[in-house]
């Protein structure tokens, strides 16, 4: 990466950078890869926050089929941790995860889970495991919220046969073909999964981040107190794909002797590859040097660029993201590791822009808090407009669920020195209310970029991106009016 006819004075935002179009010969945003090269496995240089109100099992199943990788919180009681990476092994690949509910559950009940919008759906089954059908989501806005959900079937059941699919393309064809929006997909009569239209499309475009047994790959974090050793022990065993080791303040000699603890177990996968082990988070190249000496292979960038996050306004400690990670990328190279741009990023420009400062993957947190997958059920406003709560991780309401098994006296003083946002509400976009929506976007908007750049890898964009300072106004220019003139 270049600046373009400048040279910076001071630390910088996303919002004070832009990219200037090169001469390319990439002929299509198709014919870019996003694959990332930090050695986690990810095809898609995208990360879900270790956030409690961002990841959970379904949004990381979900991020990875489409190539990106979820990271679990460390909030998780170690056996909730290792369930949740099981049951991220044990989803479809092919296919959808299944919405399940009972026929005597009513609609309100399947409303706190999933929007009444096209391309989802819900299926049933009874006391029995025995399949009953599937009802799309769109109806559920139709009917009283009192209506139980088995009265919602009618008529003979439409679903696709798994022998069926035999591409992604197929599937696509097979769906166009029977007018379906949304199916159900058996495999002699039991439900493996489901699928919608623009689900099988997305499939003809993503590659899924898979382990070596062919099952969808997933992170886990863990804190740097305790018996680190032993909880990533116990994660691997699991099945977890890449350790996470997460504090707010990464440059510190306990976040040291915890990387040295897990480096030394020598955690493999079932191809006796080592299991990636990411620290963080930092800012600078010192703190880079000494993660990766003690044993780390990707550091986590940034401090305070959150939106649920007031560490830079209650302790003026951070740095302006896009600085941060321009340094400290440049550092890790050195060093033969790779960065994780954490936090900051509020549009798919800003996703780019980390990229082409030179970090391999870019975490997301609040953004992904909206969505249908993250954890959480979808509430209602005033207005009627949908939303799900988001909070920070050092805020009181993540500390109590963080430490609920203290006794109280000793909660109470952890509690009292808990900063950062307890509620906020994260609406939905109705145009893109799922994570995959999100991810469209975001990828269409990155692959867009590459091609200014003239790139045709990740690697390629960071060494060919020029990059402009600007000034407020010039930022402001750049957006799209939203009312007529």
């Amino acid at each position: 990466m270049e600046f373009y006819e400048t040279t910076p004075r001071h630390d910088l935002t996303y919002s004070d950078v832009f990219l200037v179009p090169s001469h390319s010969e990439v002929g299509s945003r198709l014919g870019v890869s996003l694959a990332t090269s930090d050695g986690t496995g990810a095809t898609i240089p995208i990360v879900s926050a270790n956030m409690n109100s961002v990841t959970g099992p379904r949004l990381s199943a979900a991020l990875a089929r489409r190539g990106g990788l979820g990271v679990l919180p460390q909030d998780l009681h170690l056996q909730d941790l290792d369930a949740a990476i099981r049951w991220v092994k044990d989803q479809p690949v092919e296919f959808d995860t299944p919405l399940d509910f009972r026929p005597e559950q009513t609609v309100a009940d399947a409303l706190l889970h999933v929007p009444p919008v096209a391309g989802q759906g819900i299926v049933l089954h009874d006391e029995k495991g025995v399949f009953l059908g599937c009802i799309e989501a769109s109806r559920l806005g139709t009917v009283q919220p009192d209506a139980k959900l088995g009265d919602l079937l009618h008529g003979p059941l439409a679903s696709i046969d798994a022998d069926n699919v035999t591409s992604p393309r197929a599937a696509f064809d097979l769906m166009v073909a029977a007018d379906l929006e949304f199916a159900p997909v058996l495999r002699h009569g039991q439900l493996v999964g489901t699928l919608s239209r623009t689900g099988a499309l997305r499939s003809t475009l993503y590659q899924p981040a898979l382990d070596a047994n062919g099952r969808l790959r997933v992170a886990a974090a863990v804190g740097i107190n305790g018996d680190v050793a032993g909880k990533a022990t116990a994660l691997a065993a699991a099945g977890v794909d890449v350790l996470v080791l997460d504090t707010a303040h990464g440059h510190q000699q306990g976040m040291l002797r915890a990387i040295e603890a897990v480096a030394k177990l020598g955690l493999t996968d079932a191809r006796g590859a080592r299991l990636p082990i990411v620290a963080g988070n930092v800012v600078t190249t010192a703190a880079v040097r000494d993660l990766v000496a003690a044993g780390a292979s990707v550091i986590k960038v940034g401090v305070g660029p959150g939106a649920m996050c007031t560490t830079r306004m209650m302790t003026a400690v951070g740095r302006p993201q896009f600085s941060a990670v321009l340094e400290t990328a440049a550092a890790a190279k050195e060093f033969g590791a790779h960065v994780w741009a954490d936090g900051g990023v509020r549009y798919p420009r800003d996703v780019a822009l980390a990229l082409a400062a030179g970090a391999a993957s870019v975490m997301i947190g609040s953004w992904f808090a909206g969505t249908i997958e993250a954890p959480g059920v979808l509430q209602t406003d005033a207005t009627g407009r949908l939303y799900k709560e988001s909070w920070g991780m050092a805020s009181s309401k993540a500390v109590h669920e963080r430490f609920d098994r203290l006794d109280p006296y000793e909660l109470a003083r952890k509690e009292l020195f808990a900063e950062g946002i307890s509620s906020s509400k994260i609406y939905l976009d109705p145009l893109r209310p799922s994570v995959e929506d999100l991810l469209d976007m975001i990828t269409s908007g990155l692959r867009s970029s590459m091609t200014y750049a003239g790139a045709a890898t990740l690697d390629q964009f960071h060494q060919n991106a020029l990059v402009g300072i600007q000034s407020a106004a010039g930022y402001e220019e750049g957006k799209a009016l939203p009312v007529s003139w």
